[in-house]
């Protein structure tokens, strides 16, 4: 009882020791306490454009001393800067008395918001650490790009359209261009990128040129809209490529899908034309929708074109009629080319190869059908014509060729010395590989021998079987590769003729 009685005395002292101590007595910083995770003690907040937001970017601050310290003072170096802090979960510009335990670190966030008058075009400023006796700099650099800005008004701009092709479709609130936007994606003297906000269109009887070199970038959940009786004219050359992507400019962006919605070309659209385009990193690459006008004429034309990176479909079509050349279609989460209700398409020298690698694929490389759908009314004929010559169909799966077909309407295709991903035996007659009146003169799984398929490099090397393996009558009527190589004397299958591969350093 006298032990239990000592014991408990003991325990109440010890506690009341506790007590009394100072949970984080500090000391103040010195300089060289602190050392920090950024390279050279500079920060590159990357590129963006004006006046939108960087990515968040991270500085961890090390305390490499044996002391409890605190930093008298954490603070930028310009009084109205553009950037601003996140220091351990406190938001603002300015910190007093940041503490900080012996042998810890902490984390600061940094983001910026830029309007490109205050840069030249390079934007800096630092992130100071001052001991009052004492400063330590970490240098912020961020390139900013002026751009033409098209965006949506809500109050002003109140037609509706709805996308349907696209998985959560709903009505987006469209914004026109006037004549003078419409201006300057042909105004081969402004260089500045132009940055949708919104769904954006092209209204009825205008045409939109966009002049070699353009750059057109598309802020989430934004697309550029073709209405019925316009054109869209992309005018791109081998040296002066139009390029459509998403507005994040930083690296860990340049590849990523689904940041963007698409380029549609709604039912009604006429003498679409595209040439030299780079597209990518959209939830759909281009949405063509229904014949012309006429019936005969295409409603789009499309040559020397790459369509990368789409989370769901690189190009879309609608019972349309599309003529192409030269296009290399690569990774989308579904197919790179998916063909629905029927329409009428002639195709040469393609490569679609689906290297998809984000998630699960969902769909075969090539998808095409005749099946009514999405609201086409039962009496709208889904009659399909499909002719398509020394290409490629190929990807990351065992089958890469999908068709299907109704009981009713015309479902006639042609494949001449394409190379197909495919098993060549099936039940299906739809896939009699034998059968000259669809089939002539394929190869299948065969070496491709591409350059970097995860680099979108579809470029084929000098072990390729595909080598001599084109119908010289079809690359007659596409002479030149996308790279604009002779092929007429000995074709290779696919957009690209065979190349030496540069050498690994």
């Amino acid at each position: 009882m006298k032990n239990l009685f000592v014991y408990s005395i003991l325990t109440v002292i010890l506690l009341l020791s506790f007590s009394c101590r100072k949970d984080f007595s500090t000391i103040p910083s010195q300089s060289d306490n602190l050392s920090f995770s950024a390279p050279n003690d500079t920060i590159f907040l990357d590129t963006v454009f004006s006046n939108i937001s960087t990515s968040t970017y991270s500085l961890k601050v090390y305390n490499n001393s044996s002391n409890d310290i605190h930093i008298p003072s954490i603070y930028l170096g310009r009084s109205d800067s553009y950037y601003r802090l996140n220091v351990d979960g406190l938001p603002g510009t300015s910190f007093d008395n940041v503490p900080l335990r012996a042998k810890d670190s902490l984390f600061i966030f940094i983001e910026g918001t830029i309007n490109y008058s205050a840069t030249n075009p390079i934007y800096t400023d630092s992130i100071i650490f001052d001991s009052g006796m004492s400063t330590k700099n970490i240098k912020l650099v961020t390139l900013v790009q002026d751009a033409q800005f098209i965006y949506v008004n809500n109050e002003i701009d109140t037609t509706t359209v709805v996308p349907y092709f696209l998985p959560d479709a709903s009505p987006k609130n469209i914004h026109y261009l006037s004549d003078e936007e419409i201006a300057v994606f042909n105004d081969v003297t402004d260089e500045k990128s132009i940055v949708f906000y919104g769904y954006c269109g092209v209204p009825e009887n205008k045409t939109l040129s966009i002049a070699a070199n353009k750059k057109l970038h598309f802020h989430k959940n934004s697309a550029l809209v073709i209405e019925k009786d316009a054109s869209l004219i992309i005018n791109g050359t081998l040296d002066e490529k139009v390029f459509i992507e998403g507005d994040r400019l930083e690296p860990e962006f340049s590849d990523r899908p689904g940041q963007w919605d698409a380029i549609w070309l709604r039912a009604g659209s006429k003498g679409n034309s595209i040439n030299y385009l780079n597209n990518k990193n959209g939830r759909f690459g281009i949405v063509c929708d229904s014949l012309s006008t006429d019936g005969s004429t295409p409603t789009l034309t499309i040559s020397n074109t790459e369509l990368y990176n789409h989370a769901e479909i690189g190009l879309l079509a609608n019972h349309s009629n599309i003529s192409g050349e030269n296009l290399v279609i690569g990774s989308s989460r579904t197919s790179s080319i998916n063909i629905m209700n029927g329409g009428n398409y002639d195709f040469n020298h393609l490569t679609i190869a689906n290297y998809w690698s984000e998630s699960i694929r969902r769909g075969s490389s090539l998808q095409i059908s005749n099946i009514r759908s999405n609201g086409f009314p039962e009496e709208t004929a889904t009659d399909l014509t499909f002719n398509i010559s020394n290409s490629i169909i190929d990807g990351n799966t065992t089958n890469e060729l999908f068709l299907e077909k109704n009981e009713s309407d015309l479902f006639s295709y042609f494949f001449q010395n394409c190379m197909f991903k495919q098993s060549e035996s099936s039940e299906d007659p739809l896939y009699d590989f034998t059968d000259p009146t669809k089939y002539l003169d394929n190869i299948f799984n065969v070496n491709t021998n591409y350059l970097d398929t995860s680099m979108n490099k579809f470029e084929i090397g000098e072990e390729s079987e595909l080598i001599n393996k084109g119908d010289i009558t079809s690359a007659a009527k596409t002479p030149l590769d996308l790279i604009e190589t002779d092929r007429t004397t000995a074709p290779d299958i696919g957009a690209y003729q065979h190349i030496i591969f540069p050498e690994e350093e």
